[in-house]
Order: structure tokens, then sequence, then C-alpha cells
């Protein structure tokens, strides 16, 4: 009786211990992420998400990963950081997630790093590009796209090398807009090209005539956007009635898809910071390969660079997880990943080492053309 006691404790004891692996199973290796899916981030991260079904589908109509389908459940936290808390609580005790995949946000993925280190469990391919994640290391994030500071330092040294000495900021006043102002500033220090203006919108009940007014005022040459989603486009709409005719440029978390639809012809013109290849360029192979799925799935579809960069980050961790092998677990998985150095899908490459989980530090600029594409 005591004897089959200490067993059942001893059980106990091991499932606590390695209940972040309840998700690996013969059969099934379960991912989940809670996820801006309503609102103005909303129809980009949904891009994210079937970007990475994309892919996930594919390997799982091909017999999985060693045996095992991938599931990902996605919950919608309306980019609140509170409801990103309980989401993940519910994907770790509820649905037993083996790993947070995709997860969006910055203050999101702040607030939920607590919950992800008592369970013992790893984030992959967070999109945030917050240098505070990557600056301060955590064994058990793994990130995909290069850094925000990265994306600012290319866009305030291409305005400084075009001779454009009147530059204003506009963010949106929460984690988001306030870590991109914060990269923007330590780029302009470096460049020595101060902000002729700083201007900012509460999301939740943004006056962009207001800040359209305070843009005419600044009369700046160029306005880098510390925002994403129907944000960037509707400042770009309202200043667009204004005398003032600045160059827009904007992070690579702004969704072509959205800011062609919301500007139509009036989006040429758009400087964005781009962390994915081209999906022009066939000859990088994993761009050949999300447009061959792709055109598989559904031959009229159109290409997303949205639904592009959740492809890349699914197929770097499928890349990983068929790295670790059969007996996968989240201690083989982190160690075959800082054992992995680079990974390289042609161009787009990803570097991961005991003491960086950094990734990628892929950054290009492209300009909206005539036809709505972007030329790098």
């Amino acid at each position: 009786m005591v004897r089959s006691a200490w067993l059942a404790c001893g059980w106990l004891l091991a499932a606590c211990a390695h209940a972040n692996d309840a998700g690996i199973t013969p059969t099934e290796i379960r991912l989940g992420a809670s996820a801006v899916l309503s609102g103005p981030l909303g129809p980009q991260t949904v891009q994210y998400g079937e970007g990475s079904r994309l892919l996930f589908d594919a390997v799982n109509a091909s017999g999985g990963i060693h045996g095992r389908k991938i599931s990902y459940v996605t919950m919608d936290d309306g980019f609140d950081p509170k409801r990103a808390v309980d989401n993940t609580q519910k994907l770790l005790k509820d649905h037993k997630v083996f790993m947070i995949f995709n997860n969006t946000g910055t203050a999101q993925t702040a607030a939920v790093l607590p919950l992800l280190k008592e369970s013992r469990t790893i984030l992959f391919g967070p999109v945030t590009g917050a240098s505070a994640f990557r600056d301060n290391f955590n064994p058990l994030v793994f990130h995909v796209r290069a850094s925000y500071g990265q994306e600012a330092r290319r866009i305030l040294s291409q305005l400084k090398q075009s001779g454009i000495g009147r530059v204003a900021v506009f963010y949106q006043d929460d984690g988001f807009g306030k870590a991109l102002l914060a990269e923007l500033k330590k780029a302009s220090e470096a460049e020595q090209l101060p902000f002729v203006a700083e201007i900012q919108v509460d999301p939740k009940q943004p006056d962009f005539t207001a800040a359209a007014a305070a843009t005419a005022q600044a009369q700046p040459q160029a306005v880098v956007m510390g925002t994403a989603g129907s944000t960037f486009t509707s400042y770009i709409k309202a200043v667009q009635l204004t005398p003032v005719k600045p160059g827009f440029y904007g992070f690579s978390v702004a969704s072509l898809d959205v800011i062609n639809r919301e500007l139509k012809e009036k989006a040429r013109g758009t400087i964005l910071a781009q962390i994915m290849p081209s999906l022009r360029n066939t000859t990088v192979p994993v761009v050949a390969e999300y447009l061959k799925l792709l055109r598989e799935k559904s031959p009229d579809a159109t290409p997303s660079a949205s639904q592009f960069e959740g492809f890349v980050h699914a197929r770097l961790l499928v890349e990983g997880l068929k790295r670790t092998g059969r007996e996968l677990s989240t201690d083989a998985f982190i160690r075959t990943m800082e054992g992995a150095g680079e990974i390289a899908f042609g161009r787009f490459t990803a570097r991961y080492a005991p003491n960086s989980h950094n990734g990628s530090s892929y950054v290009e600029l492209a300009i909206v053309d005539a036809d709505g594409q972007l030329r790098y």
C-alpha cells in the first residue's frame, strides 16, 4: 500500500515536472498561440496564421514529423495583454500545448513570459521585434524575424543618405507603438538625425484629424510610422488631406495587403522595411516553396507578405522539429536549435546558439509601386 502510494506520488511529480511536454503524443505535436485576431491588426494577424497552416497542412499530408501530425490552436486576445495571459493559461492547462508558436504583440509577449517560465514552455517565433526580448536572453524564447532596432536603423540610415533632414515620427500610444518609438530614438541618435516632431494617437480612440494637423504644423519631409493595421492607413489618409506631402516609412509589421486595400492608388511611394525576401524572387527556395503550396491549395490565391512571414516561421519550426528527431522534448528541441548554428533557406538565414536565439537579421527597404507591389 505504502509502495503504491510512493509510486503514484512519483508519477505525479514526473507529470508536473514535464507538464510542458504533454503536448507531444505518439501521433501529435500540439501548438497554440494567443494572437490579435480582431480590431485594426486582426486582418494582418489572420494572414500569419494562414501562412503557418499552409505549411503545417502540407507536412501533415505527407505523414507529419516522425509520424506526428501538427495541430495549431489560436485564440483571439484583441491586442489586450490580460486576455493574452488568460488565453495562454487555457492553452497550457486545457489544450496542453507543447509550445506557444507565433503569438503577437510586444506587451502581450511580455505578459505571458512568466507563465511560460513557470511551465517551462518554449515560445517560438513571436511576432514582435522588441529589442528587450533579444537583449535579455531567455533560453525558452526563439526569435525568427529581425528586430525593430535593426529595422529602425535601416530606415534612418536610408533617410540620412537621401539627404532628408526633416523627419517626424507618428506612433500609437501603447506598448507596441512605444517600443517602435524607443527603437527610432536610438537610431535617430546613432545617425544624428533628430526628429522635428513626435506625434501620437490613442489606438482605442484615435483622432487622426488632430494628428494630421500636428504633422502639417511640423512640415516634415518624411514621417516614420510606429504603427500598423488600419491605424497606419487612417493616418496617411488624414495627412493626405493637408497641404504637406511627406514620404511615409513603415516597419515590416505594416501589412501591404491592408495598405493596398485602404489606400488603393494612394499607397504608391510608401516605403516599408521588410524582414522577409521578396515574393517576386522565386530563386529563394522558401519563396518558391510557399508559392507552390499556395497555388496547389488555391490556384487563384493572391500571395501575401504577412502570410509568407507566417509560413517562414513555420518552416523554421518544422526544420527544428525534424532535426530533433523522434525523441522530442523541450530540452531536446532547445539543444538541437542551439547546436544548429545557421539555418539557411537561400538568402534568408537564421542563426541560433547557446547564448543567442535571435534568429534572422535580414532587413531590406521596399517601395510600393503603381501596381501595389513591393519593389526592393
